[in-house]
């Protein structure tokens, strides 16, 4: 390891120099004098529990916020930043989780948002605009198809529009949050080899990540913060997986954090599925086509599959969302044909989706508020909100579920993400639901609140709830299902228990040989 304070000669000279930047917010200190060296060409993995001051650097960093104290170089040169413009004018390209692309355009549109080809009289050349976004993305090899309206992809497709667009700039460093959180292992091989060309430019890459299996793939050293300040500094060719979990949440917890060497050994004993409490038999519509599924009780049965290929659409349907157009979907025997959420809420169907800010949470409203929306005329009387029992319940949610705030009347957009996804959770916990859909459940949380998350999951199944969810996560699907569906153009083409999946690799295989066969040609 490389202590925060090292002095050991580095081979070049650094590309960003952050030494003891500090930053109060109020009564909350976030950053307690952090240190951060970013080299030429390297790829930094920046890691830490949500709420370790990541986020705050990186806003630093971008001109969103200022810093108390400290200093930061770019190139050798002090920098300070009074805005996002004069973070990019330096140089700096920052990728946040939220994204920042306007919808109503087109791929081509947004990456080549403000410079744009115009003629000498101001007119848009929209020819060349178009075809100078397709050739950056047919180099980047980015399945991407530049004519194609932003707001109609799949929120992983919206995720590499926005590195795509970050990349296309004059970059000399290049902050990813969380880039991989919703692709597919072969999405995400793509990315990497798009960052390392990046970096064999010059690029100094900063990488932040919750995923610690990534760190090894794809960076040069590591950083980690914990609680505001440096955890150490590590070469990643010398470092291993518990050493790092030992950093990121200290060493009297690291025993309990530290991810399995493989899912496999960690994960639950499979159930047998029971009754089926769910069944989809020919369901069909706008992305299914003639979908077949039975869920059990007390079953997490995992929906597998590339980005695209239906997989969110299932859940979509089941909860109402989307139209059935043909077949049958069925709850404890009884129709979902023709139901809304609002219905399938009532019917014990609970939704946790993939975008939870957007979503899944009212992100200006208490956590007391976000808890108790579903059950409002639970908590009602004549019109009125009894606020008692509603308190006494967010109170409880929030102490089984280890929400992380000062109270219950704490806006729900000053938690981290992991506390956002516990909430979102907690919305759904009492009474126990039926069916419980999970979309991408683990997005941007961190070891210590994954692994919490996957306590409530496997609670939830327990107390008979049947659960059914998608992860790009291939390892987590290992680790937690009993059975996994492989899902390709909107139909369920093969199920498979956990005793045939060894590993997250050979899932990863079945999922490759599960495609037509043109696209292996």
């Amino acid at each position: 390891m490389i202590g925060p304070g090292s002095t050991s000669p580095l081979p070049v000279a650094p590309l960003l120099r952050v030494e003891g930047v500090r930053k109060r917010f109020g009564g909350v200190i976030a950053l307690r004098g952090v240190n951060l060296v970013v080299l030429p060409g390297e790829v930094h993995a920046l890691l830490g529990e949500n709420g370790a001051g990541k986020s705050t650097l990186i806003k630093i960093l971008s001109g969103v916020q200022g810093h108390d104290g400290g200093t930061i170089e770019i190139g050798g040169r002090p920098a300070s930043f009074a805005s996002p413009a004069q973070s990019r004018e330096a140089g700096v390209a920052v990728v946040y989780q939220d994204l920042s692309l306007v919808e109503s355009l087109s791929v081509a549109d947004n990456l080549l948002l403000g410079r744009e080809p115009r003629t000498r009289f101001g007119f848009l050349r929209k020819r060349q605009l178009l075809a100078q976004a397709q050739a950056f993305l047919r180099a980047q090899n980015i399945a991407l198809d530049a004519r194609a309206m932003v707001g109609s992809l799949p929120f992983a497709y919206r995720q590499m529009t926005e590195i795509c667009k970050a990349l296309m700039g004059d970059v000399r460093l290049l902050i990813l949050d969380e880039p991989t959180s919703a692709l597919t292992d072969d999405e995400e091989r793509i990315l990497f080899e798009a960052i390392r060309k990046v970096a064999a430019r010059g690029v100094g890459v900063i990488y932040v990540t919750h995923r610690l299996n990534e760190v090894f793939r794809i960076s040069n050293r590591v950083t980690v913060f914990r609680d505001g300040q440096n955890a150490g500094t590590f070469v990643t060719a010398e470092t291993n997986m518990r050493e790092l979990v030992a950093a990121i949440v200290g060493p009297d917890h690291a025993v309990l954090k530290a991810p399995a060497a493989d899912a496999a050994d960690a994960a639950r004993a499979p159930v047998k599925p029971s009754e089926a409490v769910l069944r989809l038999n020919g369901v069909s519509n706008d992305r299914l086509d003639r979908a077949d599924l039975e869920l059990g009780a007390g079953e997490i049965h995992g929906l597998a599959g590339l980005i695209g290929s239906g997989r969110t659409e299932i859940l979509q349907t089941i909860f109402g969302l989307r139209p059935i157009a043909t077949g049958q979907a069925s709850l404890d025997g009884k129709s979902l044909n023709g139901i809304d959420p609002a219905t399938a809420i009532a019917r014990g169907i609970a939704l946790v989706p993939e975008d939870r800010q957007v979503q899944g949470l009212v992100l200006e409203h208490s956590i007391e508020r976000n808890l108790t929306l579903p059950r409002l005329p639970h908590f009602s009387r004549l019109g009125w909100l009894e606020r008692r029992p509603a308190a006494e319940q967010a109170d409880t949610a929030i102490r089984r579920l280890g929400v992380r705030a000062p109270n219950a009347s704490t806006a729900v957009k000053n938690l981290s993400g992991g506390n956002q996804q516990k909430v979102v959770f907690g919305k759904w916990n009492q009474p126990v639901p039926r069916v419980l859909l999970l979309d991408e459940p683990t997005v941007g949380v961190d070891v210590g609140a994954r692994e919490e998350i996957y306590g409530v999951i496997r609670a939830a199944a327990a107390a008979g709830s049947g659960v059914l969810m998608v992860s790009s996560d291939l390892p987590e699907l290992v680790q937690l299902c009993d059975r996994v569906s492989i899902v390709v153009d909107g139909r369920i083409v093969r199920t498979v228990a956990r005793a045939e999946i060894g590993s997250a690799e050979e899932l990863h295989h079945l999922i490759q040989l599960s495609q037509p066969s043109e696209e292996h040609a």
